[in-house]
């Protein structure tokens, strides 16, 4: 599964010029659904597997800006708030998924009810829903024809929902995190992959601060892109 610029980490650009941080793309949720994406929602996680060592089971990561945990999307619970983010004129110019809610449905159904190559996932930092991730088996990935792939090579895309969370680093320290969660999960996999849309300057940047390398620029159907690889090797170095 590779979706329309799915590399692209939008939540790292700057604010446009007069952008109101508290602008109305942030959703307010309502009390019971941000503590039951605190806790990580066991209900999903134990009846949910994937290829990926079950993503939902990994837990709370620290970071920077407090514990993150990867929440797997259940479409009737997310829906809403995934199509809103995908909405954003700066997300959208990258991830092409904007428009009706069945835009994001069906780009959401097209991995869930898939083999669980690719896990969709709600980004919670300190108990809110703030992002939108992809992991995925980048070796099983249709990427894994344009570059040289690593058995069990693991994928990375991420968004960044709303303006107040971006411009400020917190993309570099969300992509370490998870970079590193996925490392200490999967034994298997030496390297973390992702590869943005070369037009995407933040996207790159926030990678290679994140301490990932660029690898190589790639021609996928959709995009020309940066190769961005974090090595197992060097994860104490860079």
């Amino acid at each position: 599964m590779t979706p329309t610029d799915a590399s692209t980490d939008a939540g790292t650009g700057s604010a446009p010029p007069g952008a109101d941080c508290a602008d109305t793309l942030d959703l307010r949720l309502p009390e019971e659904l941000v503590a039951l994406l605190a806790e990580g929602d066991g209900r999903d996680t134990a009846v949910r597997d994937d290829l990926l060592g079950g993503v939902g089971r990994w837990g709370c990561t620290p970071t920077d800006a407090g514990a993150f945990r990867l929440v797997p999307v259940r479409l009737e619970r997310d829906l809403p708030l995934i199509s809103r983010w995908m909405n954003d004129p700066t997300v959208a110019a990258f991830w092409e998924l904007s428009g009706p809610e069945a835009v994001t449905e069906s780009h959401l159904r097209s991995q869930l009810d898939g083999d669980g190559r690719s896990v969709p996932c709600l980004g919670v930092l300190e108990g809110m829903p703030m992002s939108y991730w992809e992991i995925y088996r980048a070796d099983l990935d249709p990427l894994a024809r344009h570059y040289p792939s690593r058995p069990h090579d693991t994928g990375i895309h991420l968004l960044i929902g709303g303006v107040a969370n971006r411009g400020r680093g917190l993309g570099t320290s969300l992509l370490r995190a998870a970079a590193d969660h996925v490392l200490d999960h999967r034994p298997a996999c030496t390297r973390v992959v992702a590869e943005p849309d070369l037009r995407n300057t933040p996207s790159v940047s926030a990678f290679l601060s994140a301490g990932f390398r660029f690898s190589a620029e790639v021609d996928l159907p959709d995009k020309r892109a940066a190769l961005m690889i974090r090595d197992r090797a060097l994860r104490a170095v860079l």
